[in-house]
């Protein structure tokens, strides 16, 4: 059975329950002692050396670091570490760092050792030194660290000795439950040593691999796969992760892309560029070429009022916790990407290689009960061809909470080349009960983009659940015209055409009425199939330039309008429906010719749904 491991210290967020608590002898730094930065080798050899302090990681078990003195290597005392149980309420898992607090030179060595064992055999989740509570400028981590039941000795490379002048992080752990069983593990002799027989360095970014991607004017990415990997005195190779600050980051052109000291890149112009590095001189394998197509457009902006979502991704609203954009499911997803990429402050999802993809939020599940709809912001990157598609799949967990628990249910909706268009973002608001399969909604958890590697390059946004309200619950926008340049039908904001009836008996099956919203009264067509404005007097509207509409619809799939005047001649003109929020139209009275417009006596609509109407006016 596979372990499990609750603990991951790169996605946690750190802060000192115990900060800088001396835990050996203490010393006055004064300002010459921090300027000459002693070269203090020893971490931890019977007892603390001088000056080193103690924080612990947030929800540790504070008691879970001791002194030992029954269980050693050497000498007369060890670091015992005890691992609690999952669900000890005292804490998740042990953790912390020890400080020098007025830092140490140790641009002399090129290892940090110590001798560990196990009261079982067991994993650490990570280890290393660096880590100061502060900006963790040279981070070195060792990760899943096997422990054997008898002492074993431990070597972490310093990946480039000459950066460590005036380091203050000594040394640093996690470590969570074994199969949810707690256990002990000691440390001892830890100290600093210059073992002269570290060979063949080799750094890598991104894990060694020569990425390709096209982005824009604004993106914002970090390097992440930062490595140092020697080769001990032993033989065998250890590869340490690395922080950014130990590499010295290179662009081939930097009029396209710049790259700050902590592998932050950003783009800046159009063109391409090659992300190299080095470290200590040597060249790092891997690279990372930017082709950038220039000014980047955003996916529409969501208007949607925050009461009514439950998001899962998006910078309008506060996501739910979510476990992951891409579950990278082996052995058969080939998906690359997540949320990883920022354009001019907009986070966005990039799936590269996709054949199929999910985002989990299962801690907790996600009541949509009282949702009515499903929205995504999707663009495709690249060229479609007939039979290309991306099938979007929700997963419910059942009333157990737990995948695979028997209960499980999902459905998907298939949009086809025809739904989508290459470099240009497309929403989608799916009504839930579109998703056949899905008989509960009590306890979502997952959503998938499938494709069957028909699309490979898509751009995701703005992924999040809603409520469809029934009827505004604001006013419409409130007209900026001057009245004096207004021929208004119906507006609280003018004085409207005396005489206008609203309903007139034109054997319609429409419901008419005039609710009050937010303090607006507005025009409301209830099962709507046509229905007729009848205005005061014929009006002569050819000096003006726009009719103006402002409506809201959460269920028309259908809405048009039409000017009439005297014969009778008219022309429609289609509205976008359903709307998110109020929509307002400008409509070019050209657009309505052959009607005559100095002779106008009537408006109509036709289409489907409940519709809500205000500001209906002409004006220049």
């Amino acid at each position: 059975m596979k372990k499990v491991k609750f603990i991951n210290l790169k996605i946690i967020v750190l802060f000192v329950l115990i900060f800088l608590t001396s835990i050996g002898c203490t010393r006055d730094f004064s300002d010459d002692t921090l300027a000459t930065y002693p070269k203090t080798a020893e971490v931890f050899i019977d007892g603390f050396s001088a000056g080193l302090g103690y924080g612990a990681f947030g929800n540790t078990l504070l008691t879970g670091f001791n002194v030992d003195s029954d269980v050693k290597y050497k000498g007369s005392a060890s670091m015992r570490f005890d691992v609690p149980n999952v669900g000890d309420p005292s804490g998740a898992y042990v953790g912390g760092v020890f400080i020098d607090g007025g830092g140490r030179d140790l641009s002399g060595y090129d290892a940090l050792t110590f001798w560990a064992k196990g009261s079982q055999s067991a994993t650490i989740n990570e280890l290393g030194f660096g880590n100061d509570f502060n900006q963790n400028k040279y981070l070195v981590s060792m990760t899943n660290v096997p422990l054997a039941t008898y002492w074993k000795k431990y070597i972490i490379p310093i990946p480039d000795a000459s950066k460590l002048t005036s380091e203050k992080g000594m040394f640093w752990y996690s470590e969570g439950p074994e199969n949810g069983q707690g256990y002990t593990f000691w440390i001892d002799e830890v100290k600093y040593e210059k073992l002269g027989n570290l060979a063949l360095p080799r750094p890598a970014i991104f894990n060694g691999v020569d990425k390709l991607e096209n982005t824009f004017i604004g993106s914002k990415t970090t390097i992440t796969g930062l490595t140092q990997t020697f080769n001990l005195g032993s033989g065998i190779d250890q590869t340490v992760g690395v922080a950014p600050s130990y590499f010295k980051f290179d662009s081939s052109n930097e009029s396209v892309a710049t790259v700050s000291e902590l592998g932050v890149i950003n783009v800046i112009g159009s063109g391409t560029t090659v992300i190299t590095a080095k470290l200590g001189g040597v060249d790092a394998k891997g690279s990372y070429t930017i082709n950038s197509l220039g000014v980047f457009t955003p996916a529409p902006t969501p208007t949607r009022d925050a009461a009514n979502v439950i998001s899962i991704f998006s910078n309008a609203y506060t996501n739910v916790p979510v476990e992951y954009y891409n579950g990278y499911y082996a052995p058969y997803q080939t998906t690359q990407g997540q949320a990883d990429i920022n354009i001019n402050g907009d986070d966005i999802i990039r799936y590269t290689q996709l054949n199929f993809v999910g985002t989990q939020f299962s801690q907790p599940t996600v009541n949509a009960t009282a949702m009515t709809h499903f929205h995504v912001d999707i663009q495709v990157q690249e060229a479609m061809t007939a039979g290309d598609h991306i099938r979007i799949q929700l997963g419910d967990f059942g009333a157990n909470a737990v995948y695979g628990g028997g209960d499980d249910t999902n459905g998907s909706v298939n949009y086809t080349n025809a739904n989508l268009t290459t470099g240009s973002w497309v929403s989608f608001d799916i009504p839930l009960a579109n998703f056949s399969g899905l008989t509960s909604r009590s306890h979502l958890a997952q959503i998938l983009f499938i494709s069957d590697a028909t699309i490979s390059n898509i751009l995701v946004d703005n992924m999040y659940f809603y409520a469809q309200p029934n009827a505004p619950t604001v006013a419409a926008p409130t007209p900026t015209v001057s009245a004096g340049n207004v021929i208004s039908v119906f507006s609280n904001a003018y004085t409207n055409i005396a005489g206008t009836n609203l309903n007139p008996n034109w054997g319609q099956a429409t419901i008419v009425t005039q609710p009050v919203i937010a303090g607006n009264t507005t025009l409301k067509y209830a099962g709507l199939n046509y229905q007729g404005i009848q205005l005061g007097s014929s009006q002569n509207v050819s000096a003006m330039t726009f009719l103006h509409i402002d409506y809201w619809t959460a269920n028309s799939t259908s809405l048009n309008t039409y000017l009439i005047s005297t014969g009778p001649v008219e022309k429609s003109k289609v509205l976008t429906v359903p709307t998110a929020g109020w929509q307002s139209v400008e409509i070019p009275l050209s657009d309505f010719s052959p009607v005559n417009l100095s002779d106008v006596i009537q408006l109509k609509f036709d289409g489907n749904g409940d519709i809500h109407l205000d500001n209906i006016y002409f004006h220049n």
